[in-house]
C-alpha cells in the first residue's frame, strides 16, 4: 500500500509538471499579444484594400499627421505582400536555374533583362491590367503598387539565392550523397541552410529597396491614368510637389519608425535563428542576438500550439521523392549523343524565341520612330553607363573595407544593422529638394551632380553581401589566419577578399541593375515647379513615361536591357563563374 501510495504521488507529480509545462507564463501573453496586434492590424489594412476605387477621389491624400498612422500600415502590407512574394519567387525560380542548365540558359538572361527594366517600365503595362482584373475597386490599383515593388524586391534575392546554391562546399555536398539523400532533402537539409544566411541579408536588403521606389509605386502617373494610394510614398510625393519641408521630416519620421519596427519584431529574430546554418567547423565567438527570439524561445504554451505544425513542416523536408526510372542508354556515347541532341534543341528554340521577339518590337517601333529616336536613347545609355561604371566602383571601395569590418563583428552588425536598413530605405526622392535647391543655386551641371543620387539606394546592396559574407566567413579559416599570422594586404588577399567575393559579385551586379533603375528617378529631379534634368537613358524613360508615349517607352526599356545584359554578360557572369570553381569553401 505504501508503494501503491508512493507511486500515485509521483504519478500525479509528474502530471502536475506537464500541466505546469503547458499553463502560459508571461513570455506567452507577450508573444499572442503581439500575434492578435499583427493579425488585426493585418486585416485592417486587407479590408482597407478592397474598398471601392471611387473611394480614393473621395477622401484625397492629406498631409495632415493623423493619417500617418494609417498610411504607415498600408505601405507596410504592401512591401510585406511584395516579400512573401519574392521569397516564393526566389525558391523556385533560383533553384531551377541552379538546378538545371536548360532552364539556367532562359532565367539567368531574363533575370537580367527584368532587373534592368524601371519600376516604372512595369507600371506603364501593369495598371491597366490589375485594374481590369478589379474593376472599381482598390484591389486592382493595390496589386498593381505591389507587384511594382516586387520587381524592385525579387532579382537580388534570386540572385543571392542562385548563387549560394552553385556555391555549396563539394564536401558536403559528397557527404548528403553519400547518406543517400534524395534531391528534396539535400535542399532542405543542406542547401536552403547554407544559402540561408545570405538569403536573409538580401532580403532586409530587398525589403530597404523596396522603400526607394515606394514613391512611383504609391503615387502612379502613366498618361491619363493617376492614382494616389493611401501610403507613405503618395504623402512624400504630395510633400515634394508642395514643396512642404515639414511634411517630409514627417515622412522620413513615419519611415524611421517603421524600419525600426519590422526590424526588431521581424528581421532581428531571423538574422538570430538563421546563425545556426553558419558554415564551420569550430565555435562561433559572438552570436547576434535578439530580445523577441528569446522570448520566443522560452514561451510554453506558444510551443505547445505550434508543435504539431512544426512536426508537419519537419517530416515534410525529411520526405523522400523518388524520381522516374530512366531508360538506361546502351552506352556513354548514345547517351551524350542524345543530350547533346536535346541540348541542340532547347537552345534552338531559344534562339528563335528570342529573334521573333526582337523582330516584333522592331516591326512596332519601325511603324512610329526613327533611326534619331533610337541614336538618342543608345547615346543617353552610354551616358548613364558611364555613370553606373564610375558609381559601383566607388561604392565598392568605400563599403567593401566597412562591410568587411562589420561582418567579423557581431555585435557591431546587432547595431548597425537597423541603421544601415534606415540609409538603404532612405528614398533619394527626399534628398531631391536639397539636391535641386544647390545645382540652381550654385550653377552646377545637372549631368554631374544628379549622378550621385542614383547610387543613393543601391549602393546598399554592395554593403549588405559584404556583411552577409563576412558574417559566414567560417571562424577556422579566422583562427587559421591567426595561426599563420597573415596580416594587412596577404590576409585581404589570401583570406577574406576570396571569402566574400561570391557574395560582393551578387551584390555589385544587382547595385549595377539597381542603379541603372534608379537612373528613371535620379536623371530627372524636381522640387515643385523647379525641374532639372541630366541626359541619358533614364530621364528618356521618365519623359516618355509621363508622356504616354508607349512607342519610346518600349524603346527605352529594350535599349537599357541591351546595355545591362551585355554589362553583365561581359563582366558579372564570367566573375560568377571565376568564384563558383575557384573560391568555393571546399
Amino acid at each position: 500500500m505504501v508503494f501503491l501510495a508512493n507511486d500515485r504521488r509521483e504519478r500525479s507529480a509528474v502530471a502536475a509538471l506537464a500541466g505546469a509545462r503547458i499553463l502560459p507564463n508571461g513570455y506567452d501573453l507577450a508573444a499572442f499579444a503581439f500575434i492578435a496586434a499583427a493579425a488585426y492590424l493585418t486585416l485592417h489594412g486587407v479590408g482597407e484594400m478592397r474598398a471601392p476605387l471611387s473611394s480614393l477621389s473621395t477622401a484625397p491624400i492629406s498631409l495632415d499627421p493623423a493619417y500617418l498612422p494609417e498610411y504607415a500600415l498600408r505601405t507596410t502590407l504592401r512591401m510585406m505582400a511584395a516579400i512573401v512574394a519574392s521569397l516564393i519567387f526566389t525558391f523556385v525560380v533560383a533553384t531551377l536555374a541552379a538546378k538545371s542548365r536548360r532552364a539556367e540558359k532562359i532565367i539567368i538572361p531574363a533575370l537580367d533583362i527584368l532587373q534592368s527594366v524601371p519600376v516604372l517600365g512595369f507600371l506603364t503595362f501593369t495598371v491597366t491590367f490589375f485594374m481590369g482584373l478589379f474593376p472599381g475597386s482598390q484591389m486592382g490599383a493595390e496589386c498593381a503598387s505591389i507587384f511594382a515593388i516586387f520587381t524592385s524586391q525579387a532579382w537580388n534575392m534570386a540572385f543571392s539565392f542562385y548563387q549560394s546554391l552553385r556555391t555549396v562546399p563539394r564536401d558536403l555536398d559528397e557527404v548528403s550523397r553519400g547518406f543517400r539523400l534524395s534531391a528534396w532533402q539535400r535542399f532542405w537539409r543542406l542547401e536552403a541552410p547554407f544559402a540561408a544566411p545570405g538569403l536573409v541579408w538580401n532580403t532586409m536588403m530587398s525589403m530597404s529597396g523596396g522603400w526607394f521606389f515606394v514613391v512611383a509605386s504609391e503615387a502612379i502617373t502613366v498618361g491619363d491614368t493617376t492614382v494616389q494610394l493611401p501610403g507613405l510614398g503618395s504623402w512624400l510625393a504630395l510633400a515634394i510637389d508642395k514643396q512642404d519641408f515639414v511634411s517630409v521630416g514627417w515622412a522620413v519620421l513615419a519611415m524611421a519608425i517603421v524600419i525600426l519596427l519590422y526590424d526588431q519584431l521581424l528581421f532581428r529574430p531571423i538574422v538570430a535563428w538563421a546563425d545556426k546554418f553558419r558554415f564551420e567547423q569550430t565555435a562561433g565567438q559572438q552570436k547576434p542576438r535578439s530580445w523577441v527570439y528569446s522570448l520566443i524561445r522560452r514561451t510554453r504554451l506558444l510551443k505547445h500550439v505550434t508543435a504539431p505544425f512544426a512536426a508537419v513542416w519537419n517530416a515534410l523536408f525529411l520526405l523522400r521523392f523518388r524520381s522516374a526510372p530512366r531508360a538506361i542508354a546502351k552506352s556513354r556515347g548514345e547517351q551524350s549523343a542524345v543530350s547533346g541532341l536535346i541540348d541542340f534543341c532547347w537552345f534552338s528554340l531559344i534562339a528563335a524565341i528570342g529573334a521573333w521577339s526582337i523582330w516584333v518590337i522592331a516591326s512596332y517601333l519601325s511603324q512610329t520612330l526613327s533611326w534619331a529616336d533610337v541614336w538618342i536613347a543608345f547615346a543617353g545609355g552610354f551616358v548613364t553607363l558611364a555613370r553606373v561604371v564610375v558609381l559601383i566602383a566607388v561604392a565598392s571601395l568605400i563599403w567593401v573595407p566597412l562591410g568587411v569590418w562589420i561582418g567579423l563583428r557581431p555585435a557591431v552588425a546587432e547595431r548597425v544593422q537597423p541603421i544601415a536598413q534606415f540609409l538603404a530605405a532612405f528614398p533619394a526622392n527626399v534628398l531631391f529638394p536639397v539636391a535641386v535647391i544647390a545645382i540652381v543655386a550654385t550653377g552646377a551641371s545637372p549631368s554631374i551632380w544628379l549622378s550621385p543620387l542614383m547610387v543613393l539606394g543601391t549602393q546598399w546592396y554592395i554593403l549588405f553581401n559584404v556583411i552577409a559574407g563576412a558574417s559566414a566567413f567560417p571562424t577556422d579559416l579566422r583562427e587559421a589566419s591567426a595561426v599563420y599570422r597573415l596580416r594587412s594586404w596577404t590576409w585581404w588577399r589570401r583570406a577574406i577578399l576570396p571569402g566574400i567575393f561570391p557574395y560582393y559579385v551578387t551584390g555589385a551586379l544587382t547595385a549595377s541593375g539597381g542603379s541603372w533603375n534608379a537612373s528613371i528617378v535620379a536623371e530627372l529631379a524636381s522640387w515643385g515647379d523647379t525641374k532639372l534634368e541630366a541626359f541619358g537613358l533614364g530621364s528618356y524613360i521618365a519623359k516618355a513615361t509621363a508622356a504616354g508615349d508607349f512607342p519610346r517607352v518600349i524603346l527605352g526599356i529594350a535599349v537599357m536591357s541591351i546595355f545591362v545584359t551585355l554589362f553583365n554578360r561581359t563582366l558579372w557572369r564570367p566573375l560568377y563563374v571565376f568564384a563558383e570553381r575557384r573560391l568555393r569553401l571546399d
